[in-house]
């Protein structure tokens, strides 16, 4: 074999081995949105325990569930390739048909985070109509404001009926348009996640909390079910307490059922980490994790961008998302797919299959 031959041999062997050590996470957003932020922060914190780079490839798409498809129906053979879910990945699997399931999956871990929500300080919606911008995932945030609004209803159609009265739901609006809407007061809320939050509402002088979702809190025995509890980042706005304050008693029934089911799906797996299942990379990757999780220096850097959260990772990730799952009954589904049908005019899906997963 001739010696130019045998360098290119060798060229080409060392290419394909360098790109195959890098570890590649697939975002669903496009550069700069809230989980690129954040990936883009983990993802430097795991490069300091393993010896490859960690790179990030966006696959923006509609209600970033394109991204999603990929990963599940491209790279099953790719051991090299991890998957980096958003809350708004969990909203689209209980409401729409999507390629992806989360029981194909193996967790690397997940954030356990919260969504903010965040008015204006001259507004009171107690005595003007809410102007908020629809978008990905903000399916939660229709059932809170309406809970918050209207107290307890006997049928969905009463909900609707209070939720058309109550807020006008503006569509169409990109991140950056729903965000500038809001500084120049067109909209009176707005909601972020943790990272999102930080970067573009904490610093406005005119802006303040007005609720928060909670944190989900796995059941600690068998027989408890998973409930929600103060974010201690943004401690005494939790949105059933402020219910409490307002209407005298706890939300009960099955639209708010369906609340704490959709927001449980956005929420408790909102930044998430997850391989096809065997995949032979996925201890080494906990373990890198593990260490982002339990390092002063990665956890202060980590935290200056998002908060301080819980991270579950390796097992704990696979436990949280079986919780999740037990979460998903008949009634909650329906009374889910029901709103989001008649109130936010969403083409919702009611996916029988989800029942028995």
């Amino acid at each position: 074999m001739g010696i130019i031959k045998k360098i290119a041999i060798g060229l080409c062997l060392v290419l394909t081995t360098q790109a195959f050590a890098d570890v590649t996470l697939v975002v669903p957003q496009k550069v700069g949105g809230g989980t690129s932020v954040w990936a883009s922060i983990v993802a430097k914190e795991m490069e300091k325990y393993l010896d490859e780079k960690v790179i990030l490839q966006h696959y923006p798409s509609a209600r970033d569930i394109g991204g999603f498809n990929k990963f599940h129906n491209e790279y099953k053979d790719r051991d090299d390739v991890i998957m980096v879910s958003h809350g708004g990945n969990g909203v689209s699997f209980l409401t729409e048909e999507v390629d992806y399931v989360y029981a194909d999956y193996e967790s690397i871990g997940l954030m356990n985070l919260n969504i903010i929500v965040a008015k204006r300080k001259d507004f009171d919606p107690d005595k003007s109509v809410i102007k908020f911008s629809a978008g990905s995932g903000q399916t939660p945030e229709a059932f809170a404001m309406t809970l918050l609004q209207c107290g307890w209803l006997p049928t969905t159609q009463l909900y609707v009926d209070c939720f058309k009265d109550e807020v006008v739901w503006v569509s169409g609006m990109s991140g950056g348009e729903r965000r500038l809407a809001f500084r120049r007061g067109e909209l009176n809320g707005t909601r972020e996640n943790p990272a999102a939050y930080k970067k573009h509402v904490s610093q406005d002088e005119n802006a303040e909390v007005w609720f928060h979702h909670g944190i989900i809190v796995p059941p600690l025995h068998e027989g408890q079910t998973a409930k929600h509890i103060d974010d201690e980042n943004y401690k005494g706005y939790l949105l059933e307490d402020l219910f409490f304050q307002k209407w005298g008693y706890a939300p009960k029934g099955d639209f708010y059922e369906a609340y704490k089911l959709v927001k449980s799906f956005r929420d408790g797996m909102q930044k998430a980490l997850w391989v096809h299942k065997g995949n032979p990379n996925r201890d080494r990757y906990v373990a890198a994790l593990n260490k982002v999780a339990s390092n002063p220096e990665s956890i202060a850097a980590v935290a200056k961008k998002v908060g301080n959260y819980d991270w579950y990772t390796g097992v704990q990730g696979d436990e949280h998302r079986d919780i999740l799952m037990t979460l998903i009954d008949e009634g909650s589904l329906g009374t889910l797919i029901d709103f989001n049908r008649s109130a936010l005019g969403l083409d919702a899906v009611y996916k029988e299959e989800l029942l028995v997963q």
